[in-house]
């Protein structure tokens, strides 16, 4: 029985949300049943608001791996720009699909074998790439110039205390509408900040005592307030160009419940304010407010800064609660005052408390967490006394390489590769004669169909097979360079442990801690062993260390 599958993708969000989608699917799904083909549900792939300029998709990378395994014979697709935007992408997907059996079926494309036919994908494909290019460049190229005219429609969305007006609703052109009760909101905000001088903080507590809701529904934040202060938008000067997309910064850990592949493969960045265009809205404050709001947030940072000493966190970016999967962040307390009259400072402590148990960042009031905050210093002094150890015993790691290298040389890799080398072979020349005895008629299609798939997930297996023995001959070759030079690198770095400066350790600690787990009782930290400098090694090793439980008592 031959399986099919297809796959569909559009690039947008917008795309997304319309379902625009539906009409490629709707069109392959009536190409298959003219085939006379059943698609299975487990057999749909579908990326919706994927760009096609980048290969990390969910739905491609499933396909790709169903694919692999042989489980698809037919990939049936509406055309190749939905496959990739780029030609060089198409073509490596086509050619690792043929590798692996399955045929790629265009709707908009009659494959065959003909040069043709190849040059006519060829084409296509960098026609595609071509016009992805042109129709970002005049898309840039069209907002800048209706910014210039004076159009709201470049604007992404109104803020709050405005509301967007289409130009089909309005009168022909789009533009902002004064929302009446989120006005007040919005002068209420900027008279405390301006004319009461209050900080950002004791804002959102006034806000929330007056039961204040942003558009979303939630509380306002420190944050969200803070952005509205800055927006020229309020005194009636809308900013386009306030910010642009980059290269995609890779992240110190995962985000919490995020995609494994994000559907945005870059960053945002903020550009300079000479660059910005500003079009006119309706002001909801005066001008003359905005820019003593302007002033009273600079005084407050300044005034933040001799308030609040900077407090280095050595380990931020590498907790992890382990209950709730939450981030661990750096928090200052001040305690109570000294016992001593001749002191009127505080006690004062730094910790590393989960986020999940901050119970104002939930609507319901209540923390979704109760594991408990940890002093810095002890954690600090503990992780890093983790670190040096293990720099300073190099032996540790080189005990479980060896245990590797001695369950790797159990097996006898040499024989090992020549048997699946052999089956490998006879195989291929089983799978050549069938396919010639069908194309001689000598078989019919409802025996060669259910053969030839039997042996391309044998052939499957056995090459998953030798492919896992070469890669433990190159982890032996590794493990045993890594083995006889890890010493040398130990002697090198031992002697600067001890009178490491705070980068130092940071850097240190960056580069070989994957992840600090946190629990109620337990500190488990789980190295990374990667590119250590001078080109020492390249293997990559992970270990798991628990420290003691750390004492999270307050010394009073």
């Amino acid at each position: 029985m031959t399986t099919v599958s297809l796959y569909a993708r559009v690039s947008s969000e917008i795309q997304a949300k319309k379902d625009t989608i539906a009409s490629q699917i709707e069109a392959i799904e009536n190409r298959i049943s003219l085939d006379g083909y059943l698609l299975l549900d487990e057999f749909r792939f579908i990326d919706n608001g994927y760009s096609g300029s980048h290969l990390i998709r969910p739905a491609l990378e499933r396909l790709r791996d169903e694919v692999f395994e042989g489980k698809i014979d037919k990939i049936y697709i509406h055309s190749p720009d939905r496959l990739a935007r780029k030609y060089a992408y198409q073509i490596l997907l086509s050619e690792e699909f043929q590798k692996s059996g399955a045929e790629i079926i265009f709707l908009n494309h009659q494959g065959n074998e003909s040069p043709e036919s190849h040059l006519l994908l060829q084409v296509q494909g960098m026609i595609a790439e071509y016009e992805r290019a042109k129709i970002t460049e005049r898309h840039r190229r069209g907002r800048i110039y209706a910014a210039r005219q004076g159009s709201i429609n470049v604007l992404a969305k109104a803020p709050y205390g405005y509301r967007y007006i289409d130009k089909y609703t309005g009168s022909g052109k789009a533009c902002f509408q004064i929302n009446i009760e989120e006005m007040e909101t919005v002068k209420k905000i900027f008279y405390w900040i301006g004319i009461e001088k209050l900080s950002i903080t004791e804002v959102c507590r006034q806000l929330k005592k007056l039961n204040i809701v942003s558009s979303t529904g939630n509380f306002f934040v420190r944050s969200s307030v803070y952005g509205m202060l800055k927006n020229p938008a309020y005194k009636g000067e809308a900013a386009f160009g306030k910010t642009k997309t980059s290269v995609r910064v890779p992240r110190p850990i995962p985000k919490r419940n995020a995609n494994e592949h994000p559907k945005n493969n870059y960053s945002v960045r903020m550009t300079k304010k000479e660059d910005w265009i500003y079009i006119p809205v309706p002001p909801i404050i005066e001008g003359e407010l905005f820019d003593v709001v302007q002033e009273q947030l600079q005084e407050n940072r300044k005034t933040a800064r001799l308030r609040v000493h900077t407090i280095p966190y050595l380990l931020q970016g590498l907790l992890i609660c382990k209950r709730c999967r939450y981030a661990y962040c750096g928090k200052f307390y001040r305690g109570k005052p000294r016992k001593d009259p001749h002191k009127t400072s505080y006690n004062s402590y730094c910790y590393y408390r989960c986020t999940g148990t901050d119970s104002n960042r939930f609507m319901n009031g209540t923390p979704l967490c109760d594991n408990r905050p940890i002093r810095m210093d002890v954690l600090d002094i503990a992780v890093w006394e983790e670190v040096k150890y293990l720099l300073k015993n190099p032996q540790r790691i080189a005990e479980e390489h060896q245990r590797r290298l001695l369950n790797l040389e159990k097996l006898s890799l040499d024989k090992t590769s020549n048997v699946v080398e052999k089956q490998v072979t006879k195989l291929n020349q089983g799978i050549a004669r069938l396919i010639d005895s069908y194309a001689d008629g000598a078989i019919e299609k409802e025996e060669f169909e259910p053969r030839i798939k039997i042996m391309k997930q044998n052939l499957k297996v056995i090459e998953d097979e030798k492919k896992k023995t070469n890669n433990q001959k190159n982890m032996k070759n590794e493990l045993t360079i890594l083995i006889t030079q890890l010493e040398d690198f130990s002697e090198n770095i031992k002697s600067k442990l001890d009178t490491a400066d705070f980068d130092t350790k940071r850097n240190m600690m960056r580069m070989l801690i994957k992840r600090v787990e946190i629990n109620l009782e337990e500190v488990n930290v789980i190295f990374r062993v990667q590119n250590i400098p001078s080109s020492v090694c390249d293997q990559k090793t992970q270990a798991g260390s628990i420290l003691p439980y750390c004492p999270r008592s307050i010394d009073k």
